[in-house]
């Protein structure tokens, strides 16, 4: 059985100038809703002319092009910029958690996606830049290695967290993303969901044991030579010890079924995959730490070995909705093909890490509102809103701020693009 495709009537496109005042006019929202924790009023301005600028600016999103989109200035508010990137004091991460409560009052979270990012730069001068091996595209290049958190719903897909990775000898590849998801997590202080780890063979032991101890449902891509062990009795490897999770998932093959899913890079359009899925248990020295996950893996044809491996502590959660969540990761992909580059989050230089956080912050309120402004129109079938299994609750937020705003216009463009359920 091979992939299938169905495809609809093609979605309505909003006229290029329309899609720039919606995204001007959701981010002047926007930024009145998550540039509260910024104290002075001249900070928030400034915020706000650099949003601005970066949904503005054509080409490349430095400073001096993103000042001349800003008004009358000259090299006078290019320098005043610069400062309140580079060398103020205010901190990115109030102002990140106020986006994801803004997003998730105007359209729920379904789950949160991580995806990499490579960031290539020719030069020394940007922090974090090196030779690095992009495990996502499997290839080396220069330049700096980033993990973005997504926040998505039905109707948008945009980051809302972020890490850069090469700062430490003594943090992994695989660290430097779970603490990135995890503090993204906890600082939102919204109520817990699902956490899709879109990176190549990320889930660990020690990737699902950190989970596990947050009290967070994840899913993630798991390596096929991982070795696992079988736990069911009725199925082919229970007592053969340790083996291979692509082969798990071979000898089960018979008990494929097939589970129709979106397809976001073809709106309307539709697919489907075989998919099986086993229980098994991550092999660990401390037996505390056992315990039972679901092992799923997902084949586009029916002769050929899975194409995606993927395990979750969600044991009770039906395989098909688990496929359709992974699908967020699609998503995102298409989303970040698409806009990334428009909103400049690979366009920071400098040795300032400090200044990359408050950038590719205000980047990231900027392709928000890109994505709220964005025409209402029907959206790709989203992950299921609760999964089977029981969530852990969410993190006592005695004390967090929460961002409160009227119903306004972007708002109510979010809303819109949620179908109806």
């Amino acid at each position: 059985m091979n992939a299938t495709t169905i495809t609809s009537p093609h979605r309505s496109v909003r006229p290029r100038g329309d899609r720039a005042a919606g995204a001007a006019e959701a981010a002047e929202e926007l930024c009145a809703a998550v540039f509260t924790s910024l104290r002075r009023r001249d900070q928030r301005e400034r915020g706000r002319q650099y949003v601005r600028g970066l949904l503005a600016a054509q080409g490349r999103k430095s400073i001096r092009n993103i000042a001349q989109q800003t008004g009358p200035g000259g090299a006078a508010l290019e320098q005043s910029l610069h400062h309140f990137i580079a060398a103020s004091t205010w901190d990115w991460r109030p102002i990140r958690a106020a986006l994801s409560q803004y997003l998730g009052q105007s359209a729920p979270l379904n789950a949160w996606v991580a995806q990499p990012m490579a960031i290539p730069k020719g030069g020394e001068h940007s922090v974090g830049a090196g030779h690095r091996f992009d495990p996502h595209r499997g290839q080396m290049f220069r330049g700096q290695q980033a993990f973005g958190m997504w926040f998505t719903s039905a109707g948008v897909v945009t980051p809302v967290g972020w890490r850069l990775f090469g700062l430490g000898e003594e943090e992994s590849y695989e660290g430097c993303a779970v603490t990135g998801v995890l503090d993204t997590v906890r600082a939102s202080g919204m109520p817990t969901r699902p956490v899709v780890l879109d990176i190549r063979d990320i889930a660990t032991r020690a990737t699902l044991n950190r989970f596990a101890e947050a009290r967070v449902p994840v899913v993630g891509r798991i390596s096929p030579e991982t070795r696992l062990l079988v736990t069911d009795p009725r199925l082919p490897g229970f007592g053969a010890g340790t083996l291979p999770a692509r082969d798990i998932l071979q000898n089960v093959r018979g008990l494929r079924m097939p589970v129709e899913w979106a397809d976001p890079e073809l709106p309307g359009g539709r697919r489907t995959s075989l998919v099986a899925a086993v229980r098994v248990m991550v092999p660990d020295p401390a037996p505390g730490r056992r315990r039972e996950v679901l092992l799923f893996g997902e084949w586009e044809a029916a002769r050929r070995l899975p194409t995606q491996l993927w395990v979750t502590d969600m044991v009770r959660t039906e395989p098909g909705a688990l496929v359709r969540m992974t699908k967020t990761a699609h998503r995102v992909s298409a989303a970040a093909g698409a806009s990334v580059q428009e909103v400049g989050l690979r366009d920071f230089s400098g040795r300032s890490l400090p200044g990359w956080h408050r950038h590719v912050t205000l980047a990231s309120v900027a392709h928000a509102a890109r994505c709220l402004g964005a025409a209402p129109a029907p959206a790709p079938a989203a992950a299921p809103a609760a999964p089977a299994t029981p969530l852990a609750p969410a993190a006592p937020t005695t004390g967090r701020r929460v961002v409160r705003r009227p119903a306004t216009a972007a708002r109510a463009r979010a809303t819109a693009l949620t179908p109806a359920r």
